[in-house]
């Protein structure tokens, strides 16, 4: 009976030893897997994140271009101004004493349709002259003097100096006006 009880020992030893090797695999396996998957969510975390830094650098990159190049357009409506005003000097050059009142008065009309074609360019790009009938407005005229007016009002604008334009509601230039006293 006792080696009964011996082999019943061992086997149960045996038995143990074999359920702590399955349960170290198991823990084994577990950890195995655990680490995988950790792997997995690393690799996934460094290509999100390198394609989180190319789109940073292209959407910089875009905006860099687009304030360099933001004045490309309204550059391009100029160019056929300049291409009238470089026409017209080359029709100054080819005056003479008998064609010059010919010339003059296309160099007139040219000079009017030249800057019809300006301002066209310049609303088409939101640049629009200031209004100086009326009062002055701090806002968009700068008085350059005050002169004495029996046909003006206190403040009423007598005489502009120079026009004012604004970018959309921003404006550029005040317009330079003179006032009633």
């Amino acid at each position: 009976m006792s080696q009964e009880k011996e082999n019943f020992q061992d086997e149960q030893a045996s038995q143990e030893q074999n359920e702590n090797q399955q349960e170290e695999r198991k823990e084994e396996d577990l950890l195995t897997q655990a680490q995988a998957l950790a792997d997995e969510y690393k690799d996934k975390y460094l290509r999100a994140h390198a394609d989180f830094e190319n789109s940073k650098k292209r959407l910089e990159k875009d905006k860099i271009n687009a304030i360099a190049y933001a004045n490309e357009s309204f550059a391009k409506d100029l160019l056929a101004v300049i291409d009238s005003f470089e026409n017209a000097l080359v029709s100054i050059e080819g005056v003479s004493e008998e064609n010059m009142n010919e010339i003059f008065e296309k160099m007139k009309e040219g000079v009017k349709l030249t800057y019809g074609q300006l301002k066209k360019v310049l609303e088409k790009n939101y640049v629009k002259e200031v209004s100086c009938a009326g009062v002055f407005d701090p806002e968009i005229h700068q008085v350059i003097m005050q002169v004495e007016s029996p046909d003006h009002q206190s403040n009423e604008i007598v005489q502009v100096m120079q026009k004012g334009y604004t970018l959309k509601e921003r404006v550029l230039r005040p317009a330079m006006v003179s006032v009633a006293k």
